[in-house]
């Protein structure tokens, strides 16, 4: 060694004392804990007495002093600040050759999307409960239930036939007064009856086609027809027993198209405008299905939401109303956006960069973020198109680092 002889065996007889004095004895205090760990490391990491120079350099002088009072302060001063410069330049070295396995992407164009998710329930498009309009004894049942019905086919029928006697004795009654009418017509050309004799018998004619209409309309209420088409429930009643208007035959729902009515948040009222795109699945089916919004309230509950009504078309009638779903609804599509995985970004004093992989280092692009999703941030500023950007190790890079790609996507 270059130094002083008497330092060279100062710092080969201390080396022992170091590592069992001075962590068993020193321990007490927080100077100490602290040189016990530095000692640590940079023998570990560089071997040799400079252990030793980090003792004698900087605050920790007067602990040297206190337990070697006959060491020279030339010797500890000078000894000290030679090694410890020596045992940085060692460290920086090591850390300096150091390479950082990482994994990295390649900026490409991407279809963006910010969605929301809510939850909501399948309603019919059309729903009623068939019943008579008239009471009566139930004479024909014409559907099975849980069969698909067409508009206008007769479904039920209560009893008619008092009613048709009363047709059939008015339309009797209606030829009498048509001939009645045609012979004062004639009478009246030739003045042989008066004109309000005419008059007479024509109004006796109106009063009994207006009586028939009346007959036909009652009859009419005896009929049940399926108001449109659909798929007709359970049964209610049964052949022979007396209905009234409030007796329920049964249900009659159209399942397609279905709709769809849910509600979103004051923020994105907004966006629910007809056309807007909404996914959704039923719960316990991961099957996505694709819904239109055709009709929103015309207020904001008091709740802060807004209710809001899509259209599935159904079309093979597999999905039936009443199921809960579970929605997302597109509130952005962006087409060519360049967007980039969140945990790619690293914060730093107020602005956000990303390292990009440049001549096999790493270098830091300070980036302008734009929309968010779940998993990934649109980057407005900072990057351009076939930037190869590190998505992994972020903590741990510098700018000039050298890195090795271990998988590019």
């Amino acid at each position: 060694s270059s130094y002083p002889a008497g330092i060279n065996r100062f710092a080969r007889s201390v080396h022992y004392f170091v590592f069992n004095e001075c962590i068993n004895s020193f321990r007490r205090t927080s100077h100490v804990r602290n040189l016990t760990y530095a000692n640590y490391f940079i023998l570990d990491k560089v071997t040799g007495i400079f252990p030793i120079q980090f003792i004698l350099s900087g605050t920790w002088q007067s602990n040297i002093r206190f337990y070697f009072p006959w060491m020279p302060i030339r010797y500890e001063y000078g000894f000290g600040i030679n090694f410890s410069v020596t045992a940085e330049k060692a460290i920086l070295q090591k850390r300096g050759n150091r390479t950082l396995n990482v994994d990295a992407m390649i900026i490409k164009k991407q279809f963006l999307t910010d969605e929301v998710e809510v939850r909501g329930r399948l309603l019919p498009d059309e729903e009623v409960d068939l019943s008579f309009e008239t009471s009566g004894k139930i004479t024909e049942i014409n559907f099975k239930e849980g069969t698909f019905v067409k508009k206008g086919q007769l479904l039920a029928k209560v009893n008619d036939a008092s009613l048709q006697a009363q047709l059939k004795r008015l339309e009797v009654q209606l030829k009498l007064a048509e001939d009645r009418v045609f012979r004062q017509d004639a009478l009246l050309k030739k003045e042989a009856v008066s004109k309000e004799a005419y008059e007479q018998v024509q109004t006796d004619l109106e009063t009994l086609r207006a009586d028939i209409e009346l007959i036909k309309a009652n009859i009419a209420l005896t009929e049940l027809f399926a108001p449109f088409d659909g798929v007709i429930g359970l049964r209610q009643i049964s052949e022979g027993a007396y209905a009234t208007p409030s007796t329920m035959v049964a249900k009659l729902t159209k399942l397609s198209p279905l709709k769809l009515e849910f509600s979103v948040n004051e923020r994105h009222a907004a966006y629910m405008k007809k056309g807007t795109k909404v996914n959704f699945h039923i719960e316990g089916n991961l099957k996505t299905f694709n819904a239109s919004v055709y009709a929103t309230e015309s207020k904001i509950t008091t709740v802060n939401t807004l209710s809001v009504r899509a259209l599935y078309p159904n079309t093979d009638q597999k999905l039936l109303p009443g199921y809960p779903a579970v929605l997302k609804i597109i509130l952005h599509e962006i087409p060519d956006a360049i967007a980039v995985p969140s945990e790619a970004i690293v914060p730093e004093m107020g602005t956000d960069k990303i390292f990009v992989y440049k001549g096999g280092k790493a270098q830091p692009a300070v980036i302008t973020k734009g929309l968010r999703t779940d998993a990934q941030v649109q980057v407005l500023e900072g990057l351009h198109m076939g930037d190869t950007i590190i998505t992994s190790g972020t903590l741990q890079l510098r700018t000039g680092l050298e890195v090795t790609l271990d998988n590019i996507y």
